[in-house]
């Protein structure tokens, strides 16, 4: 009798807790949601139904229009919450993902070697042949394809042009974690290995199996996927379902669970590709300097992300089912061009005191 008393006791305190007059929140729908692969519909989940700090969305709003934000979207289990474009970007206009763009370089690779077209640690000689490097025999044989995946090739990241003469040996692969665009070779690797191009192959095995828009634009010095803010939440959306799309296991659970998982000693903040939130020490492009604590200290300690140059980011947050998709121009000017930069925390605090 006396606990069901302090029951009752509780639920009158937590009633009268609620402001006067204000409305109870109706129970949103948790069940993970994926819109259809074709067509416009999606559907939306309201801030208020979450218990959002509605006030403070405002604040969230101007601070992305102040820093130079084209789009910015906020999922929680698939469900649109959030969805607002600036400066006359709109839903179906295209945007450049940048560096974010590798994490589908990563999926893609993992895919091949899920349907046995190539082994990620093999050496990366074995399908594009011998010689792709300036390095020594020796030294090229040792780079794996798992080595493209973790940035420790051991080139000389100085050098951004992935071209044979700039490919050059700083130290023994697997040494040495140095951020650079020999990455890109990855999309030869899958080339030779399906005996197909990387874009038909992508498209096949992921963009449109999950209903994706966008193109690749293949450059000497950048390879640049552009697409809707739209379909970059449709593949954060993947990556939070571990590579499942609704019944079909786009990419598989294991590779993809190592994908987003410390790929290597030196910089345990990185994966195959991905960056990862709540790891004791960090590594930026472009300097061998260690950097203790987390990478956004802001964020939550399970978030993996996909970061590209101005600031294009695809954010995935397990424990709160949320992805969030900032596209835009970069935040401060005067430091476009790396893929972390303090916006990510000073974001973050924004979002923190709308979700909080």
């Amino acid at each position: 009798m006396k606990s069901l008393y302090l029951l009752l006791l509780a639920m009158l305190s937590l009633v009268s807790c609620r402001k006067s007059g204000e409305p109870t929140p109706t129970t949103p729908d948790t069940n993970l949601y994926f819109p259809t692969n074709s067509g416009s519909t999606w559907e939306t989940t309201a801030p208020s139904q979450l218990g959002w700090n509605a006030t403070a969305i405002a604040d969230l709003k101007t601070f992305l229009d102040q820093k130079n934000s084209k789009s910015f979207m906020i999922l929680v289990n698939g469900r649109i919450v959030m969805e607002e474009y600036f400066n006359g970007h709109t839903a179906s206009t295209e945007w450049e993902w940048n560096s974010a763009g590798k994490t589908l370089v990563s999926t893609t690779t993992g895919i091949a070697q899920q349907e046995i077209l190539l082994k990620i640690g093999n050496k990366a000689s074995d399908y594009l042949g011998t010689g792709w490097t300036s390095m020594p025999s020796d030294k090229e044989n040792l780079i794996t394809v798992k080595n493209l995946l973790t940035m420790t090739s051991g080139n000389d990241d100085t050098k951004q042009f992935v071209v044979k003469p700039n490919l050059t040996y700083v130290a023994d692969a697997g040494t040495r974690w140095a951020y650079s665009n020999i990455f890109q070779k990855l999309t030869d690797v899958v080339a030779k290995a399906s005996n197909k191009d990387f874009e038909t192959y992508f498209n096949e095995k992921l963009k449109n199996k999950i209903g994706m828009d966008g193109f690749w634009n293949f450059g000497t010095i950048y390879t640049i996927y552009h697409s809707s803010t739209r379909s970059m939440a449709r593949f954060g959306l993947l990556a939070l379902n571990k590579g499942k799309w609704k019944d079909e296991q786009i990419i598989n659970e294991p590779y993809f669970t190592e994908s987003i998982n410390t790929s290597q000693s030196i910089n345990p903040s990185y994966g195959y590709l991905w960056w990862l939130n709540g790891k004791s020490k960090f590594m930026i492009p472009g300097e061998q300097t260690v950097f203790n604590g987390f990478l956004v200290p802001n964020a939550p300690a399970d978030m993996y992300a996909a970061m590209g140059a101005n600031d294009q980011r695809i954010y995935v947050i397990p424990s709160k089912k949320m992805v969030i998709i900032r596209m835009g121009n970069a935040s401060n000017p005067s430091n476009p061009n790396f893929a972390v930069s303090g916006f990510d925390n000073d974001l973050w605090a924004k979002i923190n005191a709308v979700i909080n």
